[in-house]
């Protein structure tokens, strides 16, 4: 979707989970895919140019696994693809800069963003949905009495606020576990994150505390690599943290998810724990969240090209294909309805 210089992105409407249609069936796929652009150009890449091609992507580490998948089976001796990971806003700082090709997002770009964007002369934005994520609620597999939380008890664990009217009248901040059920053990609540350069960490700001009016806490262990936060996890525990499912589904030995109950919304059913269909029919709410690659087609001859570049336009084109998108399901989060892919195909400039 092309993102105007002058008003905020209409990917905010897009970017939403609820009500979405049934995952993508193979067989359609490839008919939608070949009448888009013709299949077989999505697996017979060029393979004579006399020099190699560059393409460089970085950004949120939440996409990063889908974006890493792509360029593993898309890089061949002519043309490579790196990906690195600073985080959703670090990565637009790149990018906006003119340093990378594509830039990785687990959350909408900002106008703010769009300004600086527009001001180094890179314009023309476009905006490619790639999958969805079911934002995750963790913690050690040896904390064996906390199974599920609600939207509430997140916001009081969560937020800076340490007034008795806190979390829409929930009550304040809590620091142990007792504190949000008095069965549970009174062990402090150990927190990690990732860090504020994170578009996991704006999401889940604005949809855990900002819709009670606070701020997120910041005495936990913040890091852009969710390894980082898995690891710390599972060495602690009575830890707590959030981070995006695919890395959910490589650690089940070592982590388990909670449930989440969005007991405000009038839709509810209870908890609910992420998986393929919750994500998929958007009931893991309100933490199912659409995942997003960025790329442009105007910029300075002496910044990076993105999209005026045949090379990225084939690597996005392979993301799309049948192949890229059994790699999105391979990560762990939840592809592409065939109606979504030829929307984003058509968006990819010829």
């Amino acid at each position: 979707m092309a993102i105007s210089e002058t008003v905020e992105p209409k990917s905010i409407e897009r970017g939403t989970s609820k009500g979405r249609v049934s995952g993508p069936v193979i067989g359609i796929i490839v008919i939608v895919l070949a009448a888009a652009v013709g299949g077989a150009a999505y697996v017979a890449w060029p393979r004579g140019s006399p020099s190699v091609e560059y393409v460089s992507v970085d950004g949120s580490s939440t996409v990063y696994p889908i974006t890493a998948s792509w360029a593993e089976d898309f890089n061949n001796p002519n043309r490579q693809v790196t990906v690195a990971f600073s985080g959703t806003g670090g990565g637009f700082g790149k990018w906006c800069r003119g340093e990378t090709d594509l830039s990785d997002a687990s959350r909408p770009i900002r106008q703010s963003e769009v300004d600086v964007c527009t001001t180094n002369g890179v314009t023309g934005i476009l905006e490619f949905l790639v999958a969805y994520d079911g934002l995750s609620v963790l913690v050690d597999l040896d904390n064996t009495f906390a199974q599920n939380l609600t939207v509430r008890d997140l916001c009081r664990i969560w937020t800076s606020n340490t007034s008795a009217g806190a979390c829409g009248g929930a009550g304040p901040q809590v620091n142990y576990w007792d504190e949000i059920d008095t069965s549970w053990s009174h062990e402090q609540i150990v927190l990690a994150g990732p860090g504020t350069d994170s578009g996991t960490y704006d999401y889940f700001v604005e949809e855990i505390v900002a819709p009670f009016d606070t701020d997120l806490r910041d005495d936990f262990l913040k890091s852009e690599d969710d390894n980082v936060l898995v690891s710390f996890v599972a060495n602690e525990q009575y830890s707590l943290a959030f981070f995006g499912y695919a890395y959910v589904v490589e650690n089940l030995d070592k982590l388990r998810t909670l449930a989440i109950d969005d007991e405000d919304d009038a839709n509810g059913v209870g908890p609910i724990a992420p998986s393929e269909q919750s994500i998929k029919d958007g009931s893991y709410a309100p933490l199912a969240r659409p995942l997003f690659v960025y790329g442009h087609t105007t910029a300075p001859p002496n910044l990076r090209q993105s999209l005026a570049r045949d090379v990225v336009k084939d690597f996005l084109r392979f993301g799309y294909s049948v192949p890229g998108q059994v790699l999105v399901g391979a990560t762990g989060y939840v592809g592409l309805t065939a109606t979504e892919i030829a929307t984003e195909v058509a968006e990819i400039p010829a």
